[in-house]
This record gives structure tokens, C-alpha cells and sequence, in this order.
């Protein structure tokens, strides 16, 4: 079968049900909508320094088979993998890492095959032929390397035959074991551990905080507004700006993919003091932001993660992953998981580098993740 890639600069290129049919099946962050919304409210473009460049793959007979998420990047922020150090090198030998080509889903280190492919396509031929092709890309279109973050993991065949060094990075995340309350989840855990997770809910009621889980039409415009405003504190907090999504993304998705949209609101004496926005489909749970306005304590841990994991217990959803980094995450009941991305560098010295730089790197890799699994709390029968 003879495929075609061509890249394109923004997803109105794309038809929304072209895109939907080939996106079935993942994550809310590959969804027509939300990249709709990065753009219109140009949170992604050539200012942000994420410039669109979506993969389509067409067959012989013109019908697109295939579509990727795909950026031209002059800078590594919000991509949640670090690689400044390569940056550093290449401009320590007098040459550019930046333009890059990255395929992910901006500001969303959320693990899923970013290559979609029709149903009935050899997608074993189909995925040679991007990885092969891309490599042209890179040197038709003067990019340093090209970039596949958190995606499917790829043999070490695959590997060495297209040149892409796989980096292992570690995230926790919720597996749900068919719980049927929040109490069944708790049984898996030591008895102190249990006792702990139980008294750290009822702080939060005991300081006079009420929660509420909104999804779907519940959430309201207000809601929204006020998350907003909890979103800029925590990034003006941590970071001295009001992070990277506009106002105008926010409403977007509210009015396009409010179906997909979860709000975790705290109150106290009927007012909102904290949010946590949450995006899920069957695929999955997945957290994202938060922010208060009055620090209350073991709220975070209420809005982010206790509150998520009763919602995907309710609604049967198969995993909750609510966001990276966070150890504290593993003696609340997130497990580690293995996440994959793959790089390749047009330098051949520095792809040589990089693959060294990689193996090493999977051996603490490896004992990290070695040592988070043996810090779950759960009950040594298990």
C-alpha cells in the first residue's frame, strides 16, 4: 500500500468527523475539539511557540488513513520531558536545537498512541513509513529532530531499525479493579494506612469545607469563571505567570466539550474557595489544574485526588491519571507506570549521544520505578 504524509498548519485543514472517526477511542487531549480550542483562543500558534503541523496520512486511492498531532517547536516548555540539556549542547557546538518537530498533545503529558490509524490499515507498514518519512521533514524543513512524547512503547527492533532512542520517564497513576465504592478501594490498603487516608477526608469537613463533583450540564459558567481564576493563582504562584491556557480556551471547551469536562468545587458557608478541572471520557480519568483561594488543609489532596478516584469508581472508568511528578501520590493508592517517548536527532553524533544519554538514564529509571512500586501501601498479600 502506497501512503502520502503532508503536515498541516492548523486542524480546520482536518474534517471534525475525519478527525473524530480516527481519534475513537482516545483520550479527551486528541480530540478535535481541544485542539480547536488551543488554537481559536491562541493558546498554541507561532507566539506560544507551537506552531501546528497535524500529520495526514492518505493511501493511494486519497483517503486520509491516518492523523498525528505534530508541532514545530522553538522553545521545550510545557511538554512535561525535559531535554534542555540537549538544547544546551547543540548550542555549545555552534548549532540549532530549535526548530524541533514534536508530536504530542500540547501541555498534556497523558500516555496514548498519537499516531490514530483507520481501522483495516497495516498499521505496521503505516507507522515505518511516518517514522521513515519524517526523518525527510527534518531536513526539508530544517528541524534539529523530530519528537514523539508520551506515546506507545516501541521495540528495541524498531528502534535501532528507524534510529529512535525510547526514553522511559515514570508517572502514577489509579488502576481501578472494579471497586464498587471508595470503601472497597480502601480495603486494599494497610490497616494504617486506611485509618490515615480516612482521617485526612474528614479534616477537610471538619474545617467546614463541602465538596461537589461536577460534570457534563451541572457545571456552570460561574464554575468556570471561578475555576479560571483558582487556574492563574496556582501558576502565578508557582511560576510568576498565569500559565499557558487563556481564558478563551477555558470557555471553548466548556461550550465544545463540556461532556468530557469534570469540575471538583469546595465550599465553605456556600462559597467557592477551591477547583480542580478534570477532562474524561472512557478512555479514562485525568486531572489537570487546581487552585484556591484560601489555603485549607488536606484540601488539595480532597479536590485532586479523593474526589477523582470516588468519580471513577462511580462511572466505571478504567484508570484516573491525575497529572505528573508527585511521590505523595504513591501512598494514596497511584500506582507508577512506565511512560515512553522517542527521539531522533538528524546529527548523527548527537543521536549517538542522545541514545547514550538514554541508557543511561533507564537504569535509575529502573530503580526508581523498582522502589515507588514497593512504596505503595497496599497489603503485602497482594
Amino acid at each position: 500500500m502506497a501512503f502520502h504524509l503532508t503536515l498541516k498548519s492548523t486542524i480546520q485543514e482536518f474534517s471534525k468527523r475525519t478527525w473524530q472517526r480516527l481519534s475513537a477511542n482516545q483520550p479527551p487531549f486528541l480530540q478535535f475539539e481541544f485542539f480547536a480550542a488551543l488554537e481559536d483562543s491562541e493558546s498554541i500558534g507561532e507566539a506560544s511557540g507551537w506552531i501546528p503541523r497535524y500529520g495526514q496520512v492518505t493511501d493511494e486511492h486519497n483517503e486520509i488513513v491516518a492523523v498525528f498531532p505534530a508541532f514545530e517547536k522553538l522553545h521545550s516548555y510545557g511538554e512535561y520531558l525535559f531535554d534542555h540539556a540537549w538544547a544546551n549542547a547543540y548550542h555549545q557546538h555552534g548549532l540549532a536545537y530549535y526548530p524541533k518537530l514534536l508530536v504530542a498533545a500540547p501541555f498534556t503529558p497523558v500516555t496514548g498512541n498519537k499516531l490514530m490509524v483507520a481501522e483495516g490499515v497495516n498499521k505496521t507498514a503505516l507507522t515505518e513509513y511516518v517514522f521513515t518519512t519524517l526523518k525527510a521533514v527534518l531536513d526539508n524543513d530544517n528541524y534539529s529532530s523530530a519528537h514523539w512524547l508520551f506515546d506507545a512503547p516501541r521495540s528495541e527492533q524498531f528502534q535501532t531499525d528507524f534510529n529512535y532512542s525510547q526514553r522511559v520517564s515514570v508517572q502514577f497513576q489509579w488502576q481501578n479493579h472494579d471497586y464498587l465504592n471508595f470503601d472497597a478501594f480502601l480495603a486494599r490498603f494497610t490497616s494504617r494506612k486506611r485509618k490515615d487516608i480516612r482521617k485526612e477526608r474528614r479534616k477537610v469537613s471538619d474545617q467546614g469545607i463541602d465538596i461537589k463533583c461536577l460534570s457534563g450540564d451541572a457545571i456552570s459558567a460561574e464554575d468556570m469563571q471561578f475555576f479560571y481564576l483558582c487556574y492563574c493563582q496556582t501558576y502565578l504562584k508557582r511560576s510568576g505567570h498565569t500559565g499557558y491556557l487563556t481564558e478563551a480556551f477555558f470557555e471553548q471547551i466548556y461550550a465544545t466539550l463540556r461532556r468530557s469536562l469534570m469540575v471538583v468545587m469546595a465550599y465553605r458557608d456556600e462559597k467557592p474557595v477551591a477547583a480542580a478541572l478534570y477532562l474524561w471520557n472512557e478512555t479514562g480519568l485525568f486531572g489537570r489544574y487546581w487552585g484556591c483561594i484560601e489555603e485549607v488543609d488536606g484540601l488539595h489532596f480532597e479536590c485532586c485526588y479523593y474526589s477523582g478516584i470516588e468519580f471513577a469508581i462511580e462511572r466505571k472508568l478504567p484508570i484516573f491519571n491525575p497529572g505528573t511528578q508527585g511521590e505523595h501520590k504513591l501512598l494514596r493508592g497511584f500506582e507508577p507506570i512506565r511512560c515512553y517517548s522517542l527521539h531522533h536527532c538528524k546529527e548523527p553524533a548527537f543521536q549517538q549521544a542522545v541514545e547514550q544519554f538514554v541508557k543511561q538514564e533507564t537504569l535509575s529509571i529502573e530503580h526508581y520505578f523498582a522502589q515507588a512500586r514497593s512504596a505503595v501501601p497496599f497489603k503485602q498479600t497482594e
